[in-house]
């Protein structure tokens, strides 16, 4: 029995460095096929990309546009879903295919494919649950080729009580403290008919989503937290237009204590940034405390990515 191939389709825009990093590691493990959509257009990426055999890169000009749906969509993450379908109906050269995004890092122990030719005949998507990294900035207690991480907690009463042991003023408001999302992202079975993507999830027949198994085996490395300035940077973009703005948050129920991460970090950020950093350094920064008690109840986790090393034996000739 031949073994699974499998691919990575991304929207991107990103500094070189980034793209060619995110890239280099996910050949390193095996990738078969990645293809990349430069949201930005950045010849000088493309130009470096597609000197690798495993990669097509595709610059999303207006004719880009023009030829697949007729125009440029405003929003980028219908970009990014609208890419992401249009690749996969054209990946019948692979078994299987993930959507990520440049900040996340697909993280195994086994070979990929192993793991993909275990699932069941009859599963069409695999999930991949994230594990969301800590800042490590002003730290000079930590190894610093380890990228630290808080895996994703269990639901209910008990999610509940270690989000408030794990963080003492913030625990119980967002779903396992994590800024980001806590749904992490899918392999899809190539072949389904009428497929189309979403960020997190794959739909067959225009509507009807495609139901999915979470894996135990594999992990998603989310380096979406990587210091107090990065984030503080980046802050009122997604509260305007990225992942925190309000359209995208879910309703909750008042009584669960839950509160829309729009909501929060637009509380936080009202007069200054001095609620904002506390928050930062309870929830999102690698002190000894968090790593203890993070790793005492088997939730750290301490990734080798490599990511230079890796860039530099895929792109030699990069600098």
């Amino acid at each position: 029995m031949s073994r699974p191939t499998w691919g990575i389709v991304a929207t991107i825009k990103a500094p070189t460095k980034d793209v060619l990093e995110f890239a280099a590691y996910h050949l390193d493990l095996g990738a078969d096929d990645i293809t990349i959509f430069l949201d930005d257009c950045n010849e000088a990426t493309a130009e470096v990309l597609s000197k690798h055999p495993k990669i097509k890169c595709i610059l999303t000009d207006q004719a880009h546009w023009e030829k697949t749906i007729g125009r440029r969509p405003v929003k980028h993450q219908v970009r990014q879903v609208r890419n992401a379908s249009y690749y996969y109906r054209r990946a019948q050269h692979l078994d299987w295919v993930a959507h990520i995004d440049v900040d996340e890092f697909i993280c195994a122990k086994e070979s990929i494919s192993d793991i993909l030719a275990d699932a069941a005949p009859d599963t069409r998507v695999l999930r991949m649950l994230p594990c969301e990294s800590l800042g490590t900035d002003d730290r000079d207690d930590l190894d610093p080729s380890v990228t630290y991480c808080k895996a994703k907690l269990p639901g209910g009463p008990k999610g509940k009580q270690l989000e408030h042991l794990f963080y003492p003023q913030f625990g119980g408001v967002l779903k396992s403290g994590f800024v980001s999302h806590v749904v992490g992202k899918i392999f899809a079975r190539t072949g389904m008919q009428e497929a189309k993507f979403g960020i997190h999830r794959i739909f067959e027949n225009k509507e009807q989503q495609v139901e999915d198994v979470t894996s135990e085996a594999i992990e998603l490395c989310h380096t979406h937290i990587q210091s107090w300035e990065k984030w503080l940077k980046i802050m009122e973009f997604r509260l305007s237009r990225g992942s925190y703005r309000a359209e995208l948050e879910q309703s909750l129920n008042p009584a669960s204590g839950r509160v829309q991460r729009h909501q929060l970090f637009t509380a936080l950020t009202e007069g200054g940034n001095e609620n904002l950093r506390a928050f930062y350094e309870e929830v999102c920064w690698a002190t000894p405390r968090l790593r203890e008690v993070l790793a005492d109840h088997g939730y750290l986790r301490e990734y080798q990515l490599d990511l230079t090393a890796k860039c530099e034996k895929h792109f030699p000739d990069f600098s």
